[in-house]
């Protein structure tokens, strides 16, 4: 069960309020990384907290800045500033090797971090992993008329099938072109699962072998899900992470 009581806050150096639950456990530590304008309330996150205490590890999730509870706005947001929110969450919430699961734009974010902080990286965890999501993914669903909005305003308010537009800014695009992953090797050695469904409309499913490829480490296992869509929740993607997670565990206690 996830924790109702409010979150605690962490003041990072560089400005972000960045809101967080944080579960006491044992080594290798878990820290879910979230999607693009999503929450650390949601499905995934909250089910692997509940399976860090089953297990008694420790477990972090958290909202990026300008997203769920953190401070700042969504449209002020690049991947260097959640890049960054990240690095602060491992470097003062967690102890030891941990490892990270990141879910869509999430799972751009823990190479980002890894490759930063590999000594504190036993293994990473992508739930549709979408490296290089602000240039490759999110750039070409933009019809000229959304491009030439984007160029003059700054920011173009992109329909979504989860709810309201999400803006996208200019700055992010830019911010994004610094931090492409999928143009050479992915310099990490650490084990690494990636997980993708199928029928994901959002990131295609051939991301996860792309990835697979740029890594550099021998040790990349891809799981395809034949009926899964993007978000990965179901009650059967919950259990495949949950084996997953294991799995990762008896190898990591080999190393």
């Amino acid at each position: 069960m996830s924790d109702t009581a409010a979150p605690a806050y962490l003041d990072t150096g560089h400005g972000a309020r960045i809101a967080h639950h944080r579960t006491p456990g044992a080594a290798p530590g878990i820290v879910f990384l979230g999607g693009f304008a999503s929450d650390m309330d949601g499905t995934k996150a909250t089910a692997l907290e509940a399976y860090a205490r089953e297990r008694g590890r420790a477990f972090v999730r958290f909202d990026y800045q300008g997203h769920g509870q953190s401070s700042g706005r969504f449209v002020d947001g690049t991947v260097s500033a959640w890049l960054a929110d990240s690095l602060a969450v491992l470097d003062h919430l967690t102890e030891g090797p941990q490892v990270l699961v990141g879910s869509s734009m999430g799972g751009c974010m823990m190479l980002l971090a890894a490759l930063q902080r590999p000594e504190r990286v036993a293994a990473l965890v992508g739930l549709a992993a979408a490296p290089d999501f602000t240039e490759d993914l999110l750039l070409p669903t933009l019809d000229e008329a959304a491009r030439e909005t984007l160029a003059r305003e700054g920011v173009y308010n992109m329909p979504s099938p989860y709810g309201d537009p999400v803006p996208l800014s200019k700055a992010l695009v830019d911010d994004g072109r610094k931090h492409l992953l999928l143009r050479d090797t992915i310099d990490l050695t650490c084990p690494v699962r990636l997980i993708h469904g199928m029928r994901d409309d959002d990131v295609p499913w051939h991301w996860s072998l792309k990835t697979q490829a740029a890594l550099a480490s021998e040790d990349v296992e891809v799981t395809l899900v034949k009926n899964a869509d993007h978000r990965l929740s179901a009650p059967a993607d919950l259990r495949r992470l949950e084996r997953t997670l294991d799995g990762l565990n008896e190898v990591v206690a080999t190393c």
